[in-house]
Order: C-alpha cells, then sequence, then structure tokens
C-alpha cells in the first residue's frame, strides 16, 4: 500500500482562476507564468490545461523551457531572466523563445547573434525594485538600439516588475508606476507590468500584457482581502492520513525537543507528511490541520516524514481518517502565515517524492 500523502491538482480550478485574470483584464493578454514548475503544480501538466487559453507562458530558465517544448507546448514561452550565458541563444532561437534582456552582455549577445529570424526582445526597466533591469535613462538608450536592429530583434515590450504591488498604499508602488509611465509614454512602448496583485486591483497598471502568476494556483498575493467578487479556487489539496494514534495522559512531551507537552488526556494523531515532503518544520503550535474536515490544532514539531496533531475533540478519527494540510477548506495562505512565510514557499517548496494527481471534468 503507498504512502498516503499525495497532492491533488484541480486542473479545472486552474482554468477557472485563469479565466478571472482575463476578466480582471479585458483589455491585455494574460501570460500565465508557471515558473518554478508551475509554483509546484507541475509545469507540463498546466500548460497543457491552460494552453487553449493562455496566448503565452512565462519561465524562469531555459531548462524550463525546454521540458516544455519536449511535451509539445507550441505556445510563445518567455524567459523572465533571459539568458545565462552567450551560448544559449542558439538554442532560444531553435526553440522560438522570447527573452527578457536585462543587461549589457545580452543585449550585445542578442544584436551580434547571426540568428536566422529576428529574436523577440522584452527588455526589462528598473522602476524601483533594484533587482534587474536598466535605470530609465539607461533604458531608453537600450530600446532606441533594439530598435534600430530590426534585422535581429522584432517584437520588442517594456517589462517590468512591481515591488509593493500586494500592498494596500505604498509610495514606493506610486513611485514605481510613474517611472514606468514616464518611460512608456516617451518611447510608446507596449507595456507588460501586472504581476498577480497589480492584475487583481491596479487596473490602470494593465498593459498589452499581463503576467498573472500566483493567483492561478489560488493563493491570495494581497496584504489584504481579494476584492469584492473575486474568487479564487485552490488548485493544490495536499492530502494525507493518519497512519497512527497515541492516547496520552496529562504533562506528557509530543515530538523532537519536547516543544509541546499535553494539557490533559489527549488523543495526538500522528499524519504521514513532513518536512522531508516540503511540509514547514517551522510550523507552530496550532497550526490548522484538517481531519476528516474538522480542524485540529499541529502539535510538536514537525519532523521528516510524519507530524502530529490533537484530535481529542474528535472521537471518531482514527488510522485512516482523511488529512487535509491545505488546499480545499484550508487555505495554503492561512497556513503559511502559522509558519511565518507565504504560500508561495509552501506550493513551490513540495518535493518531488510527493505524487501530483491531476483530475478535471474535461
Amino acid at each position: 500500500m503507498a504512502r498516503p500523502l499525495i497532492a491533488d491538482i484541480d486542473l479545472d480550478a486552474l482554468r477557472h482562476n485563469y479565466a478571472i485574470a482575463s476578466e480582471l483584464a479585458p483589455g491585455s493578454r494574460s501570460m500565465a507564468v508557471i515558473k518554478a514548475n508551475a509554483y509546484g503544480h507541475g509545469a507540463v501538466a498546466c500548460a497543457q490545461a491552460l494552453e487553449s487559453a493562455a496566448p503565452a507562458f512565462a519561465v524562469a530558465s531555459l531548462e524550463e523551457a525546454e521540458s516544455l517544448r519536449e511535451a509539445g507546448i507550441q505556445r510563445p514561452i518567455l524567459l523572465l531572466e533571459g539568458i545565462f550565458e552567450v551560448e544559449e541563444l542558439a538554442r532560444v532561437e531553435a526553440l522560438q523563445l522570447w527573452q527578457v534582456v536585462h543587461s549589457d552582455w545580452q543585449l550585445d549577445a542578442v544584436l551580434n547573434h547571426p540568428a536566422a529570424q529576428p529574436l523577440t526582445v522584452w527588455l526589462k526597466l528598473d522602476s524601483g525594485m533594484h533587482r534587474l533591469g536598466y535605470d530609465p535613462e539607461s533604458f531608453a538608450d537600450r530600446w532606441i538600439r533594439l530598435k534600430a536592429a530590426s534585422h535581429r530583434v522584432r517584437d520588442i515590450h517594456l517589462i517590468s516588475h512591481f515591488a509593493s504591488a500586494d500592498q494596500a498604499d505604498t509610495s514606493q508602488f506610486e513611485c514605481q508606476q510613474r517611472t514606468i509611465e514616464s518611460v512608456r509614454q516617451r518611447l510608446e512602448a507596449p507595456v507588460c507590468i501586472a504581476n498577480s496583485p497589480a492584475t487583481l486591483t491596479r487596473p490602470r497598471t494593465h498593459g498589452q500584457w499581463n503576467r498573472p502568476g500566483v493567483m492561478l494556483y489560488g493563493s491570495n498575493p494581497l496584504e489584504g482581502e481579494l476584492p469584492p467578487g473575486v474568487s479564487l479556487k485552490p488548485v493544490m489539496t495536499l492530502r494525507s492520513r493518519l497512519i497512527a494514534v497515541q492516547s496520552l495522559s496529562g504533562g506528557e512531551p509530543v515530538g523532537y525537543g519536547a516543544r509541546w507537552h499535553t494539557s490533559r488526556p489527549s488523543r495526538i494523531g500522528v499524519v504521514a507528511a513532513g518536512y522531508g515532503d516540503g511540509y514547514d518544520r517551522h510550523a507552530a503550535d496550532g497550526t490548522p490541520i484538517l481531519v476528516d474536515g474538522q480542524r485540529c490544532p499541529l502539535v510538536g514539531r514537525v519532523s521528516m516524514d510524519m507530524l502530529t496533531v490533537d484530535i481529542s475533540h474528535l472521537p471518531d478519527a482514527g488510522v485512516g481518517s482523511e488529512v487535509v494540510l491545505w488546499g480545499q477548506g484550508l487555505s495554503v495562505d492561512e497556513v503559511a502565515g502559522h509558519c511565518n512565510t507565504i504560500g508561495y514557499t509552501l506550493l513551490t517548496g513540495l518535493l518531488p517524492r510527493v505524487p501530483r494527481r491531476y483530475r478535471e471534468s474535461v
């Protein structure tokens, strides 16, 4: 009998969330971000599920793009960090990939590459996050150079990234937006700047392209609640079962380091899931877990292959009872808050030994 831990991936929910992203920005084309193995959900399966709707995909590296092409994905694929070595340009051309250019060595490589057809370039503007890209004056110069090299490049877009679009009101966001708008107007550039939070709440950032990411997988990227009328569905439900139950008297320790002790006679369920699967070891006592659909608190430290949960209030729960670690009925974002992290890290951190089981109605 197989270990009961499994990641249940609902591809209908993925399509639902993508449709919401598209409906929120009807004047934009929504590029589905499926980097980091589609945020842990499986890039190939997610791309196949979205290919009929999404006009393009975005990934972080050539290797990620290659796996999609090998699986038969034909839609355009954007390399969000561009190439990492000049030699990669031959594969970029062969696979007909789009690429971000954020550094002069990348720019020179593109302009010197003897491509049979012009390459598609998305030029990165550092609008204030100070991670990748050109400052506004340098950006304008590079944009003009690329526009003059029509035999080498085509379909040039301005791309930038917000550092704080998820926050309710920040001066940094407004500063970045002003910078982007100034450059856009000066160069009459088509833009791609709206990530998931901007797609959800900042319609003035919607450009020729948007690039929703984590919202596609049902995670709320905002500091607060989702906008009224917007309902994202969890795509991944991490399921397991109780594999043992311990009946303990009051004052007994549970787990490594005896971090938690029973305060009364208690029933402690042992779940087949741990940090060796990607469940965060930093999860605090009280982190919610569903057992037979009822909320229960995690107790004691998460170990590599198991974790423990107080089921004292569930007299009918026992070995074989279904457990939901996050997903349907329990938001990954709520669980992440008890781990002092964000939903992104839990989803992308799910390790390969956890089987993904895909389901859809079509």
